[in-house]
């Protein structure tokens, strides 16, 4: 990956295959290279330019830990489609999805299709105190035990379908252990950014045309959030992934490429 200013910053990305460009947005507080495990190679596989990036807030992208908005992001995201010679499919989960709603809505000549998955329209309570308990822990300097975090985040993000397999579980659980539990100043003002007012009524004005994807056992946004978006952007199709949490695209990658590569097919 590669350093380049776009916006101010520093973002940190990676353009693999070619033909038309699709821009891959990651959520909170994960880099870009997640998606380098199983969409990159279907979606070059399929005849795409793909790019994909670290936000602001996860190094080496510019940290930013003074703060920073949503509209930050997706004015980066803007930056970073231009650069590349866009318009783009943009696909986006979890905040990325968001960014993704908020780009399709106030760039569309940017977007020449947008996907969805994972996402929301209004704030979701629970995940609210979650992001900011995390956030109080982190501003008090409490250290938050590597096991406890890793047990948390699996069973917040992965499916119990998943789990069911203790070989598979013991897998997602070492990932997750990994991955740690200390959040860097960046990606806690990056856990800040679930509060925000209601956008529903706004995605009513979105005219590119878009795909939303829910999974059907999330937790940390329960489909019925992603469901609400898709019936608010016209025309909007939705599907729904069965067997799958939050991070669905990485529980059940098969499904989700086979959903990205038909409706971009489609354009």
């Amino acid at each position: 990956m590669a350093l380049v200013q776009l916006n101010g910053i520093d973002l940190n990305v990676q353009t693999e295959g070619s033909g038309d460009l699709v821009v891959l947005v990651m959520g909170t507080g994960s880099p870009g290279r997640v998606w380098r495990t199983y969409q990159v190679p279907a979606l070059v596989k399929a005849g795409y330019r793909v790019a994909y990036f670290d936000n602001r807030g996860i190094r080496p992208s510019s940290e930013c830990g003074d703060g920073f908005t949503l509209d930050d992001m997706v004015a980066d995201t803007a930056a970073l489609v231009e650069h590349l010679g866009g318009p783009a499919h943009v696909i986006g989960t979890s905040m990325g999805a968001r960014i993704t709603q908020e780009l399709a809505l106030t760039r569309p000549s940017l977007v020449r299709s947008a996907v969805m998955m994972a996402t929301a329209g209004r704030p979701e309570p629970v995940q609210q105190a979650w992001s900011s308990t995390l956030c109080d822990l982190h501003d008090k300097g409490v250290e938050i035990p590597q096991s406890f975090y890793a047990v948390a985040s699996l069973v917040r993000n992965v499916s119990q379908a998943t789990l069911a397999d203790p070989v598979i579980a013991r897998d997602w659980l070492q990932m997750y252990e990994f991955a740690g539990s200390a959040l860097t100043a960046g990606e806690r003002v990056q856990l800040s950014l679930g509060e925000y007012d209601t956008r529903l009524d706004a995605y009513r004005a979105i005219t590119v045309r878009s795909l939303v994807i829910g999974f059907a056992d999330d937790v940390v946004l329960p489909p019925r959030l992603s469901r609400e978006v898709a019936q608010a952007i016209p025309g909007a199709r939705y599907a729904e992934v069965a067997d799958a949490g939050h991070v669905g695209y990485l529980e059940r990658p098969d499904e989700v490429n086979r959903l990205l590569v038909e409706f971009l097919g489609e354009a």
